[in-house]
Order: C-alpha cells, then structure tokens, then sequence
C-alpha cells in the first residue's frame, strides 16, 4: 500500500483497535490463476498474531489458498472532504480514511474443535454482553451439521501496513475547518474521520 511518511500508523494498540472495529475484511488469494477476494468477519488473536475466519464450503477460494501468501484489508471510517469547507476554493477534493494491510500465511483448520472455539469466540465478539443467545446453547447435533457446511483457517500474521490519511498534509487551521464540517454531519463515517482528525491534531501539539 502507498503510504506518505505522515499518514502512517505505526502504533501496535491504534491499529489493533482500527481491526477489531472494523473487523468485516476483504481476504484476497490466488485462485485459479487469478486474484479473487471473499468479505468475512475476521477474529485476530493479538497474543498469537493470528487471525481467525471461516469460509462458505461452496465457495471454491479455499481449495487452492492452503499455504498461499494472503492479504486482507481492514476498511475504516473514510468520507470525502471538500474544498468548500477550507479557508480558500484554490484547492482539490479529497477523501479521508483509515485502512489496514495485513499479509500472512494461510492455513486451512482441520481441528473440529479449534473451528469451533473460533466459532464461540467470534459470536462473544458481537453479540451484546446482556444477549441471550450463546452458541454452546445450540443442540451439538445440529452444530455439528452446520459446521460441515464451512471451512476454517486461521492466517498467521507477518506483516502489517496501517494508514490514517486525515489531512495531515494540511496546515492546522485548515484541519480545524474540516473538523467543523464532519463534526456536523449525521453521517457516521464523517463524525468518526472528525474525531480521528481531532486525536491527531491533539497529538502533534
């Protein structure tokens, strides 16, 4: 991924959080020959630096990424920003946006009951705390019978490429301006770019 020397996130807990708030990623592999990419919920294991995930049986990606070098990205808050928002029209549109590149290698879990753990872990992860649906609840039998229905892997991490692009390229006044803007919108992602933009600015004071 490009990334300017500014727009880098180089903090280990910034891009974790980025990844478990955004954790519906874009998986790509090589599959017949051709780039091909599955959308899925990902679960990382930060201790293990391991990313857990399953695919739909039917879906044919897993048959051939057993070892393969794969890549996923993480797509954050991201919103376009205006020029009519700065202190001058003599400028260009843009957009701001977080997002993270992480690379590791792909192996296919023939463990059922490493597949499961991975199951029960992913529905604590987004079930509310207060919800009464528990995975261990569900009749074995009929677990067991869905679970013939995906493929688990799990992709051990080796590297990461993480980018905040959040108007950093322009002076602090301007940034100011923008955050004014976003901070008024309804729209989730621009109020989440406005908070982002905020910390930064925080943070080279």
């Amino acid at each position: 991924m490009y990334i300017p020397k500014n727009f880098t996130i180089d903090n280990e807990e910034v891009i974790f959080d980025v990844i478990e708030k955004n954790s519906f990623a874009t998986l790509f592999s090589q599959h017949n020959g051709e780039p091909y990419a599955t959308h899925l919920p990902l679960l990382l294991n930060k201790e293990e630096g391991i990313l857990y995930g399953h695919f739909a049986r039917p879906n044919e990606q897993w048959k051939d990424i057993a070892n393969q070098k794969v890549l996923v990205v993480f797509q954050g808050p991201h919103c376009y920003i205006s020029p009519s928002w700065y202190e001058t029209n003599q400028a260009v549109p843009t957009w701001n946006y977080v997002a993270i590149h992480v690379y590791g290698q792909m192996e296919i879990v023939e463990d059922a009951q490493e597949v499961l753990n991975s199951l029960v872990n992913m529905v604590l992860k987004y079930e509310k705390p207060d919800s009464s649906y528990h995975l261990e609840d569900v009749d074995s039998n009929y677990i067991k019978g869905m679970s013939k229905g995906i493929v688990g892997f799990k992709i051990k991490v080796n590297k990461i490429e993480a980018k905040a692009k959040l108007s950093q390229n322009h002076p602090a006044n301007r940034q100011e301006l923008v955050i004014k803007q976003l901070e008024g919108s309804l729209d989730q992602n621009n109020r989440q770019i406005a908070e982002l933009m905020k910390r930064n600015l925080v943070s080279e004071k």
